[in-house]
């Protein structure tokens, strides 16, 4: 297991919605199979967390208050058991933890040190360094458009760091997407691809639309600039109910996809593109801020429209 090391950490604790506050927790003991990860970058998540703050996130199993949120961290192994595969030293991103006792981990990653399963951490190339917190949504991204017989999306909805990345990701793959931005402050940035006002595009035979607002209003709209046999795919976070008139549907007989979560080998699949060198996380993060200072930044975060996004560095946190 290595040296011996404190067994409690410095959490970003959600008490109850818009009650954010950090607070010192007692770590789960790390088993044979378990790393102890020192994080040195967390991310805030706009949609998910958002949600949590809020308390608009819907009922599913594990919710409740108190919990730690957070699942973009980056850190270093600092300690590991002897059925663990990664070693001391290694940087690696962790998508959250549960090892906080009986405080929820939802998901558990906004934190200066971590107790994970081996099999939670991925090692990331040194030079990756912050950007490293964007490897779930980039992995989200991905997971969005690679299904299997999915056409590549020829349309993007939204242009903050989930629609960058889906549109990044397109052209990565060969394609050429549009995307569609109503903020005129977040109309920059693109990268290979063009950014434009709803409004300012006639196009109505898209054949893939992937929609990362989380606007749970859009269906109808977008719906009318689909293609016959067309397919909306739904990758943002909806916190109300999907619904959409039936004869526009029925008269493109249009396809509606849920993305789900995604997957190990979705994170794989983009650790290897930006090892190839098709694949850059520059330009994504915004704003940063010491751990200490977590309440501000999450509230910046949420609250400032510049703020694509925020990380935490936790660096001085112990």
């Amino acid at each position: 297991m290595g040296a011996a090391v404190q067994v409690d950490t410095v959490a970003v604790l959600l008490e109850a919605p818009e009650r954010l506050v950090l607070s010192r927790l007692e770590l789960s003991p790390p088993g044979e199979g378990d790393l102890v990860v020192d994080v040195e970058w967390s991310g805030i998540s706009t949609g998910t967390e958002r949600l949590l703050w809020s308390g608009r996130m819907p009922p599913f199993p594990g919710m409740g208050y108190p919990l730690v949120p957070g699942y973009e961290s980056v850190g270093r192994v600092v300690s590991a058991g002897p059925l663990a595969r990664r070693r001391v030293g290694e940087r690696v991103f962790v998508p959250g933890a549960k090892c906080f006792g009986p405080v929820r981990g939802l998901f558990g990653g906004a934190a200066s040190r971590l107790v994970v399963p081996d099999a939670r951490a991925v090692q990331i190339d040194e030079s990756l360094g912050e950007e490293g917190v964007l490897m779930a949504l980039a992995a989200t991204a991905r997971h969005a458009i690679a299904a299997p017989h999915a056409d590549l999306p020829d349309l993007v909805i939204g242009h903050g760091v989930l629609g960058r990345l889906v549109a990044r990701i397109v052209v990565a793959s060969g394609g050429a997407p549009m995307v569609w931005e109503t903020n005129p402050a977040r109309a920059e940035g693109a990268i290979g691809y063009q950014v434009m006002a709803p409004e300012d595009d006639a196009r109505r035979d898209y054949r893939c639309i992937c929609d990362v607002s989380g606007d749970s209003a859009l269906l109808d709209s977008l719906v009318q600039r689909l293609a016959p046999g067309g397919e909306v795919v739904l990758a943002g976070f909806y916190s109300a109910p999907l619904s959409f008139a039936f004869p526009p549907a029925f008269m493109r007989e249009a396809r509606f996809r849920v993305a789900a979560e995604w997957r190990q080998p979705d994170l794989l699949a983009v650790r290897d593109l930006l090892d190839a060198g098709r694949l850059s996380f520059e330009g994504l993060i915004t704003h940063r801020s010491d751990a200490a200072a977590a309440p501000d930044a999450y509230r910046t975060a949420f609250n400032d429209p510049a703020c694509l996004k925020m990380i935490l560095d936790w660096r001085a946190c112990s």
